[in-house]
């Protein structure tokens, strides 16, 4: 009866224990709250003195420490944690009782128990479908025997404490996949908010540290028409550090330009790193290379660095592409709209040079387009007329040509209509006498050979009196005006290479507002190219080419 009495009362204190356990298991949800919640209340529900938790490292080579109770830091730093035949026999599943630890073969652990004043021992496998992924153990500074079904009672705490760990580790990776989610939305949004190259990366750099915790990253760009990667962007590092030397030759760098993430958990002594001795000295233990891929195409690499040694899972490295993968797509328009940007910068500096020109041509000089509107007008024409520039764009011709002969003394009508050169004399009274005109007018087709524009040149022919010096002038206009025609010339080379950057971005899009943005470019390009050929045979003077840089202008 007193046997049955014993039995009962530990039946009821185990099923007591296993009761709490289970409840505290159940309100901890990440697994380090597992692990301090159960080595804190087992000793006392046990009749322990400690108790230890180390769960098997990310290579599986060894166990780390997850948490302890009623032991000190000395012992738990030791690096061997028992001999390899216990290790052995708890990693097959097996539960490993040492009433005597002064019995124990491993001198290591034999004397870091005997520091902390630890006698007996009890090493539980912590098992999860049939896959051990930790060790629990409970310790006792006084002798003690662990009883049969003392262990089997423990193991299946252990079992429970297993369960726990991997549900917690599975709610906390879920959790993090969609933290990670929500920081690869928050990524691309602020990326996406801008075209600034410069602020996308430093937008990259700065966060990917902080969500994978980690001290530094960098981005580098491949060089294009290279395999040379220039630092485009980094945060957390030092100057010294970053200016190490190319990256181009170290096996990590070389697979993530091949589209294959890099983890290395220690960079000491992987091969994959070159610069060990730089490493060390930024205090970098551990790095993440993953690539910047867009459309199949690699941009560049990122790299996170830490300087905790750890194992980067396989949640954050997927959290590292899908973050490169948008930092891609946002780095790519920041370079087209970058060279967008400096295409529009050319084409204006293009035309502010053409404008240049045609202001320094003493005749009159107007640009009609084909519903006989004044497009363009040089000073001289402004000035003679005495009117403001915005006044005189968007005219219609027949306002600024008014002959007292009719229709006839106007030339662009009958350009537009045939399309041939015409150049009429034209007389009118004006308050100081009558003026005479010579009205010169010249088509400028489009590719259809359709006529886009009419270019009209007028020289005043008033005064007998100054033939000789009208003469003169005419032959220094001649030369002003051949000028311009070779500066037109000039022009075209800048021109054309604009012309094919325009069509091979245009070729690189589907149809979209960029596309748009890049045919009106196109056309732009094109009606100036027509413009500058039009002036600079519009005047029927050729110019000769010699050795060197001198243009001798044919006046015969």
């Amino acid at each position: 009866m007193q046997v049955n009495s014993a039995t009962q009362h530990r039946d009821r204190r185990y099923l007591l224990v296993f009761q709490q356990v289970t409840k505290m298991i159940a309100m901890a949800h990440e697994p380090r709250q597992v692990m301090e919640a159960i080595v804190e209340v087992l000793p006392e529900l046990l009749g322990s003195d400690a108790c230890t938790i180390r769960l098997v490292s990310d290579d599986g080579a060894s166990f780390v420490l997850g948490a302890a109770a009623g032991v000190s830091a000395e012992y738990l730093s030791r690096h061997d944690v028992d001999s390899a035949e216990t290790m052995s026999m708890v990693s097959a599943g097996q539960p490993v009782a040492m009433e005597d630890v002064a019995d124990s073969p491993h001198r290591p652990f034999r004397e870091a128990a005997r520091r902390e004043g630890i006698v007996s021992v009890l090493t539980l496998p912590i098992s999860y479908q049939g896959r051990v992924i930790g060790i629990m153990r409970l310790l006792s500074r006084s002798r003690r025997v662990f009883g049969g079904e003392e262990i089997d009672f423990v193991l299946a705490l252990a079992e429970q404490v297993g369960i726990a760990l991997s549900n917690a580790a599975m709610f906390g990776q879920l959790e993090q996949q969609v933290n990670f989610l929500r920081e690869v939305q928050a990524i691309s949004k602020m990326v996406n908010s801008t075209l600034d190259l410069d602020s996308v990366l430093q937008t990259i750099v700065a966060m990917l540290p902080r969500s994978l915790r980690a001290q530094g990253c960098t981005i580098r760009l491949l060089k294009p028409h290279s395999h040379r990667l220039e630092l485009a962007a980094s945060f957390g590092l030092s100057q010294q550090y970053l200016q190490r030397g190319e990256v181009e030759e170290e096996e990590n760098t070389i697979r993530a330009l091949r589209g294959e993430p890099v983890a290395i958990v220690n960079v000491a002594s992987d091969d994959r790193v070159m610069y060990h001795e730089h490493m060390r000295r930024e205090g970098i233990h551990s790095l993440l290379a993953v690539p910047i891929k867009v459309d199949g195409e690699i941009l560049g690499v990122i790299r996170i660095l830490a300087t905790e040694k750890r194992a980067f899972s396989q949640a954050e490295i997927n959290f590292a592409r899908a973050v490169a993968e948008v930092g891609g797509a946002a780095i790519k328009n920041a370079a087209t709209y970058r060279k967008i940007t400096l295409l529009f910068n050319q084409i204006e500096e293009h035309e502010q040079f053409l404008g240049n020109i045609i202001d320094c041509i003493r005749p009159q000089l107007l640009v009609i387009d084909k519903k006989g509107h004044v497009v363009m007008a040089n000073r001289a024409f402004i000035e003679a007329s005495g009117k403001r520039e915005s006044d005189i764009l968007g005219m219609a011709y027949g306002q600024v040509c008014r002959p007292e002969d009719g229709e006839h003394g106007c030339p662009v009508p009958r350009v537009l209509a045939t399309g041939e050169m015409v150049s009429v004399i034209q007389s009118q009274q004006e308050a100081d006498g009558r003026h005479w005109y010579e009205r010169s007018a010249t088509p400028m087709r489009n590719h259809a050979g359709e006529v886009e524009y009419v270019i009209e040149v007028i020289r005043d022919l008033t005064a007998q009196r100054r033939l000789e010096e009208e003469q003169a002038e005419r032959h220094k206009l001649q030369g002003v005006i051949e000028l311009a025609g070779t500066v037109a010339h000039e022009i075209n080379s800048p021109l054309f290479a604009a012309l094919g950057t325009a069509q091979l971005l245009e070729s690189d899009f589907e149809e979209g507002e960029l596309v748009e943005d890049l045919r009106t470019i196109i056309r732009n390009l094109q009606a100036i190219g027509d413009l500058t050929r039009k002036m600079a045979t519009m005047t029927g003077y050729r110019g000769k080419d010699y050795v060197g840089e001198t243009r001798i202008v044919d006046l015969g």
